[in-house]
């Protein structure tokens, strides 16, 4: 018995350099058909390439497709690369140097639109067992797009062979979806179980299509379970994402109008020009990203939008406390003037932009740390930018919120808020404290005009754009109050994103403005009103 085995031992030791040589043999063969004047010969040798699953075969392939395979005077297939006036030839499948040739000594091998298809079917097959894991994800994603029979046995034996579990959930899908084309009946309704767990939208397309063109009951009746489950599933992704996008609406709100609940809950200001104060903080913004590219090692780019948010906050403060001392402070108590003020500083500011940076819109560039995004299950894609402005949201809000109850200037300015006489009396000076809350106000705006900047191009009317929400989001959530204005700027953002699919963006726009209308009637002071002089007056 042990003599037998070490019989059975040598003979496979044996046989395994054989079936190299054998494997090496075919290739070879396979390769050299390629130079056959008969396309259905070329045809043939570029789906058995696909089929053998000898890496060697994908440059071959390529270079086949980019137009580099010639043939020789003697019918010898070669990669001819051009050096001069002259061409380097290589052989095709261990890339053995062959010396060079003349353009008239070499014939270029001929590909028409049929052996296009069959080379990127073969290549697919071919990266589907061989490369790094994303080229077989990429592999197996592109071969789930294109579902073909011819596929189903490389799929197999690459889905038998993977080890990494992501790629080998999307080998998977592309089997069944191929069995679902193209495979016996228990196959394909063995695919419409596979395929009912996915979320994917094309399989959802997929499976439509194979119902209508099947005959068989009960293949349909396993496909409209499976899209039925499919459905249920969208369609709570997609309220997921509809509430993702009314909470990223709803931070850009918040943004837009902290800073006018400060200026409105201490010093009762209507404040017109608050949306140019956002506009000025964009084109700060813009100034800081043409400095960095102008006076910067490129490297250094994807920094300036980090130094814009000071940036913009200086320039947009220092604005508002001039716009206070100098316009502001001599019309407390008499909202309509102050109102009229603002409103013309605030066509000012416009023209002035347009004077400086002219009319048109302004680009600027998202930093490669916010460009891009991720997908999520269902095909939805959440965008870095929208994420990123929405943990600068809350940043700038736990910022404030420390200021205002840990520090003495948001001491003075509670004091001032609930009553201004008394905190005058007890020494604080109120008037610093009005040109400060102003100029923190007035800073809190350019920074959000650094994140609107993210999302959208820069123009004079940036600010005109969220001004009116802006006034929403403070009334609805309670003049003063800090968690009032997130409450209102999440409902808002929130209500927006649901009636849009249904009223349509305008029409979902004047629900939310009639329903706030009604809602003030009810509660005039808003949702967490503050006790104090703006909300007794």
């Amino acid at each position: 018995m042990t003599r037998f085995l070490h019989v059975l031992l040598l003979a496979l030791l044996a046989l395994a350099p054989l079936s190299g040589a054998a494997r090496a043999a075919d290739l070879k063969d396979l390769v050299g058909q390629l130079a056959s004047d008969d396309f259905d010969s070329k045809i043939a040798a570029i789906r058995a390439l696909g089929a053998l699953g000898d890496g060697r075969a994908v440059p071959v392939l390529k270079a086949l497709e980019d137009g580099a395979l010639y043939t020789t005077t003697d019918h010898k297939l070669v990669v001819a690369e051009p050096d001069d006036d002259k061409y380097k030839l290589y052989d095709p499948v261990d890339r053995a140097a062959l010396g060079e040739a003349t353009d008239d000594a070499i014939d270029k091998v001929r590909v028409n639109n049929r052996m296009r298809s069959e080379i990127d079917a073969a290549l697919g097959s071919l990266t589907l067992v061989g490369g790094r894991p994303q080229d077989r994800l990429a592999a197996a994603q592109e071969a789930l797009k294109h579902p073909l029979a011819e596929r189903n046995d490389a799929l197999q034996k690459a889905y038998a062979a993977e080890h990494d579990p992501q790629v080998k959930a999307a080998l998977g899908l592309a089997l069944a979806a191929a069995r679902l084309r193209a495979g016996t009946r228990e196959q394909r309704l063995a695919a419409v179980n596979t395929l009912a767990s996915s979320t994917d939208p094309q399989i959802r397309s997929l499976l439509i299509d194979q119902r209508d063109a099947s005959d068989d009951p009960e293949i349909k009746h396993a496909i409209d379970t499976a899209l039925g489950s499919i459905n249920g599933r969208l369609r709570l992704i997609g309220v997921a994402v509809t509430f993702f996008e009314g909470i990223s609406l709803g931070s850009i709100l918040l943004l837009a109008a902290i800073g006018l609940a400060i200026t409105f809950g201490v010093m009762g200001v209507i404040n017109m020009a608050h949306g140019e104060m956002i506009m000025l903080g964009a084109y700060t913004t813009f100034v800081v990203q043409q400095l960095f590219r102008a006076f910067l090692p490129p490297q250094w780019f994807d920094a300036y939008l980090v130094a814009a948010v000071p940036a913009a906050f200086l320039v947009t403060g220092a604005i508002g406390v001039a716009l206070e001392r100098g316009i502001i402070r001599f019309l407390y108590g008499r909202s309509l003037e102050t109102l009229l003020a603002t409103w013309g500083v605030s066509l000012m500011l416009q023209q002035l932009v347009r004077t400086i940076f002219g009319a048109p819109n302004k680009e600027v560039s998202n930093p490669s740390w916010m460009t891009g995004g991720f997908e999520l299950i269902g095909g939805a894609t959440i965008t870095w930018n929208r994420i990123a402005i929405l943990v600068f949201c809350f940043v700038v809000l736990g910022v404030l919120a420390l200021v205002l109850r840990r520090t003495t200037f948001g001491l003075h300015m509670r004091a001032v808020t609930q009553n201004r006489e008394m905190s005058a009396a007890m020494g604080i000076r109120t008037a610093a404290v009005d040109a400060l809350t102003f100029g923190l106000g007035s800073g809190i705006a350019g920074m959000a005009g650094v994140a609107l900047s993210q999302i959208g191009n820069v123009s004079p009317n940036l600010g005109t754009i969220y001004i009116v929400d802006s006034f929403m989001v403070v009334v609805f959530g309670g003049v003063g109050s800090l968690f009032g204005t997130l409450a209102g700027a999440m409902t808002l953002g929130i209500v927006n994103k649901l009636l849009e699919p249904v009223a349509g963006a305008v029409l979902g726009k004047v629900v939310v403005l009639v329903a706030i209308i009604l809602f003030i009637q009810k509660r005039p002071r808003g949702l967490f009103a503050l006790k104090g002089r703006a909300a007794e007056s």
